[in-house]
């Protein structure tokens, strides 16, 4: 298992590298982000063993069962929140993890901004827009942006990082990552995470700093335990 996970993540760096190179950019200037949600710690841990540092989750409640022991062995440990946040998971998820990729909604904001004052654990913050204004999918319209990344930085005081989306799934991705990458400029915004397994490296040519691979580390998904879901 470690040599196939090393393997792929090996694979992965180089594809970044020569995406961010043909875009004219730094080889160093895309972080990855291995998603490790439904694989189990010893699992995420051969990609630690190799190297891999910046982890993605979807559910609060999986990271809790995983990352705080793997914490303990690798402390530079840097985890993000990818998925959906409910506002009774804030103290978890500032508590465990170190950024919040999914600001999607004022309430959750405003649960996030006193949640981080209490308990002086200030994290940055990505908003999550919905680039494709898909109804069945979080994050904020476009259209409804800039008044929200205002909102989230100068009434709440949360440290806004950048953005993050995900583009509908087959359609070409480019206008969508092109909009995202326009939204972060406009606000002067220097993270934008965009791009998974399948497109990373078509975000890489507009502007993603950072990239949020899981199939193409730890291959097909996992299905979740009904009690997880």
């Amino acid at each position: 298992m470690e040599e196939v996970i090393a393997a792929n993540l090996a694979a992965v760096r180089g594809r970044i590298e020569a995406a961010a190179l043909g875009a004219g950019r730094p080889a160093g200037a895309v972080t990855l982000v291995a998603v490790s949600k439904t694989n189990p710690a010893s699992t995420v841990r051969a990609a630690f063993v190799a190297g891999q540092r910046v982890f993605g989750e979807n559910r609060v409640q999986e990271a809790l069962e995983k990352f705080p022991a793997l914490r303990r062995e690798f402390p530079d440990l840097q985890l993000h929140l990818i998925g959906p946040l409910q506002t009774n998971k804030v103290k978890d998820a500032v508590t465990h993890f170190d950024v919040i990729e999914t600001v999607d909604r004022p309430r959750l904001a405003e649960a996030l901004a006193r949640e981080m004052e209490r308990s002086g654990r200030r994290l940055p913050c990505l908003v999550e827009i919905n680039t494709g204004e898909e109804p069945q999918k979080a994050g904020v319209l476009p259209a409804e942006a800039d008044t929200f990344i205002a909102d989230c930085r100068d009434r709440l005081g949360l440290r806004i990082d950048g953005v993050m989306g995900i583009p509908p799934h087959d359609e070409e991705p480019s206008p969508y990552f092109a909009l995202l990458r326009e939204i972060a400029r406009r606000h002067g915004l220097p993270v934008v995470s965009m791009g998974m397994s399948a497109d990373f490296e078509t975000a890489i040519r507009f502007g993603a700093t950072h990239v949020r691979v899981g199939t193409a580390i730890f291959g097909a998904r996992k299905p979740m335990p009904a009690a997880a879901k």
